[in-house]
């Protein structure tokens, strides 16, 4: 095992940032600590890496954190700030010295997406979503066997972010172990080949990404844009025709239903001369099984945001 983590506690005066915590990392593994900020991704990183002190057991390649051969770990920490005067390929230069033997950083550079005249920009003059890369790249560079990534791709452009998915992807292939941090769904979704959910400092769920969909995203829906003074009738017209209702506060939606029935609830909708706007078919994803075991939805910018599932149907039931 490259990560173990058993029965990890951390508490910060009254609150507990890691609540028993215990999780197994396997050799070319791509593992997803996923969850909203304050949910304690970054605590463990610390925990994994040996920056922080924490009750539990914790070791990485058979040994404690602080004890492993800093030539065979990468670490990117969720706050990074390196000179700023320095050009992309002077940090990454600086940091390949570091090492006794390291990769070219062009190379790892051009891995991450940059290249050519951005990589003689000064740090301060880039994007943010260069910024981040070059922190990638600067992680990278020593060609770790273990890689730990807190908010790795946080600022970088969706392209960017599937050129780096792609990059940790082959990195994984080629046996390198990587455990990464996200608020992202789809980043996890897409690349972890194991995500761990992680709420309250505790780790909700741990397993493949499909099979925590199958487990605990429900079914697909149709989810109906209908105005708000439109909704009683709607919900009262389909249930009438038999259709199934999904509880859910922010939007109508059908349940128990396949792509191929779509055009007959239009329909039933048109033949009550209800309006209607956007249609949209939605199959369960990880948010959706994020939101089953914890009652909140993660932000676009990693904020949580507690939510209580549970429309009121038309024959005015409970949710």
């Amino acid at each position: 095992m490259v990560i173990l983590a058993e029965d990890v506690r951390r508490r910060y005066g009254g609150t507990a940032a890691l609540d028993g915590v215990s999780l197994a990392v396997n050799e070319g593994e791509v593992f997803a600590l996923v969850g909203p900020n304050g949910a304690g991704k970054t605590t463990l990183v610390r925990a994994l890496t040996g920056t922080t002190v924490v009750d539990g057991e914790v070791s990485v390649l058979g040994e404690a954190p602080d004890e492993v051969d800093p030539e065979r770990v990468g670490l990117l920490p969720q706050e990074f700030d390196p000179a700023e005067r320095l050009t992309a390929r002077e940090l990454v230069a600086y940091y390949a010295g570091l090492y006794e033997t390291a990769r070219d950083p062009d190379a790892v550079l051009a891995d991450v997406g940059l290249e050519g005249a951005d990589t003689r920009k000064p740090y301060e003059d880039l994007s943010g979503g260069q910024k981040r890369r070059t922190c990638v790249a600067t992680a990278l560079v020593n060609d770790p066997d273990v890689l730990f990534l807190d908010e790795p791709t946080t600022g970088i452009d969706p392209a960017g972010r599937r050129t780096l998915w792609s990059l940790l992807s082959d990195l994984a292939d080629g046996g390198t172990t990587v455990l990464l941090t996200t608020h992202y769904m789809e980043e996890a979704e897409t690349l972890a080949d194991r995500v761990g959910l992680l709420a309250d400092g505790q780790l909700v769920a741990v397993g493949a990404p499909g099979d925590l969909v199958a487990s605990h995203g429900g079914d697909s829906r149709l989810e109906l844009d209908i105005p708000a003074d439109a909704e009683g009738a709607a919900a009262t017209a389909l249930e009438m025709a038999g259709y199934q209702l999904l509880p859910d506060e922010t939007a109508l939606a059908v349940t128990g239903i396949d792509p191929r029935e779509i055009g007959a609830v239009v329909e039933t909708l048109e033949d009550e001369r209800i309006p209607y706007g956007a249609i949209t078919w939605k199959q369960p994803d990880l948010e959706d099984v994020y939101l089953s075991l914890t009652g909140t939805e993660v932000t676009a910018g990693g904020e949580p945001v507690p939510r209580r599932r549970g429309r009121m149907s038309a024959q005015g039931g409970g949710s």
